[in-house]
């Protein structure tokens, strides 16, 4: 099923940008947006300023409530992405959110199964795992293998060509993302 048909109003674009807001100048949390409890398999906060990437953090952790799962990622992307250093108030206007909310994977059992632009990716070996969310392909105009190459190796700390290895789980799934752009963000 696509997430897409099961998500109903919620501002969940929104509500992460007022939960980073609020993290990031020290104010109370607000309340996440009214609305049926959703189920999800995952959720990541992507953060973009001058259409460069920000911040992006999530969890996989599908027994959390979506407005729980968005608000942790939301904090996490702009707090403690461990590529970038924490948001300042003075930024978010100039930041895109977007949130990514994840179906429940299944498995690749074939090249042919993956569509780039529509599944993401989640490889798991030997305890070491990665994820690319579908928009990672078409943003960096990666054909299928180098998709699954990158998070191999980008990701999950596994060769390149671990996706190959029949000891190698390579997932799919497929997002809805919800997108604010940023009052000052540049077009």
């Amino acid at each position: 099923m696509n997430p897409a048909d099961t998500f109903a109003a919620p501002d969940w674009a929104g509500y992460a940008r007022a939960v980073l807001s609020a993290v990031v100048r020290g104010t109370a949390l607000p309340e996440p947006p009214a609305g049926p409890v959703e189920s999800h398999a995952g959720v990541f906060v992507t953060l973009h300023k001058h259409g460069r990437l920000r911040g992006c953090m999530g969890t996989l952790d599908a027994s959390l409530p979506l407005a729980a799962a968005v608000r942790e990622a939301a904090i996490s992307a702009a707090c403690h992405d461990p590529r970038f250093p924490p948001v300042k108030p003075g930024e978010l206007g100039a930041l895109d959110v977007e949130v990514s909310v994840l179906s429940t994977p299944t498995a690749m059992r074939s090249l042919d199964d993956l569509e780039l632009g529509k599944h993401g990716l989640l490889v798991r070996s030997g305890g070491r795992r990665g994820l690319f969310l579908p928009q990672v392909a078409v943003e960096h105009g990666l054909d299928k293998e180098a998709f699954l190459a990158r998070c191999c190796a980008e990701k999950a700390g596994l060769p390149p060509d671990a996706w190959r290895d029949p000891g190698t789980e390579v997932l799919l799934f497929t997002t809805s993302v919800f997108r604010e752009r940023g009052p000052h963000a540049s077009a």
